[in-house]
C-alpha cells in the first residue's frame, strides 16, 4: 500500500524554524519526484519545494528561497523540510507528493500524504 505520512508540524513563533518529515512506505521515493506543497485557508495549494529521486536535484518557489531546505534520507526512505525564518503567512497546511516529475503544479502528483499542520503565530 503506497503511503506518504507527514510529521513535523506545530506552533512556531515568527522567525522560527520547523523541520517537516515525510515517510513513504510501499514504493520508494528514488523513483519519484517528492513536492512538498502547503495549503492556507481558503487558498489554492502551493507548491514550495522539490526533489528528484533519480538525481537529487532540488528546486525552490521564490517565495521560501534561502529560507527552507529539502533533502532527503535514502536509507529511511523520507523527505525532510527544513522551515528556517518562518513568516506569519506560512501558518498553513504542509503537505508532501510523490509524482513523476518537478512540478509546482498539484495535479502532476500521484500520491499524497494527509498533511501537517504548521501555525506561525506570536
Amino acid at each position: 500500500q503506497v503511503q506518504l505520512v507527514e510529521s513535523g508540524g506545530g506552533l512556531v513563533q515568527p522567525g522560527g524554524s520547523l523541520s517537516l518529515s515525510c515517510a513513504a512506505s510501499g514504493f520508494t521515493l528514488a523513483y519519484y519526484v517528492i513536492g512538498w506543497f502547503r495549503q492556507a485557508p481558503g487558498k489554492e495549494r502551493e507548491g514550495m519545494s522539490c526533489i528528484s529521486g533519480s538525481d537529487g536535484s532540488t528546486s525552490y518557489a521564490d517565495s521560501v528561497k534561502g529560507r527552507f531546505t529539502i533533502s532527503r534520507d535514502k536509507a529511511k526512505n523520507t523527505v525532510y523540510l527544513q522551515m528556517n525564518s518562518l513568516k506569519l503567512e506560512g501558518t498553513a497546511d504542509y503537505y508532501c507528493a510523490a509524482g513523476g516529475r518537478s512540478s509546482w503544479s498539484p495535479y502532476e502528483y500521484d500520491f499524497w500524504g494527509q498533511g501537517t499542520q504548521v501555525t506561525v503565530s506570536s
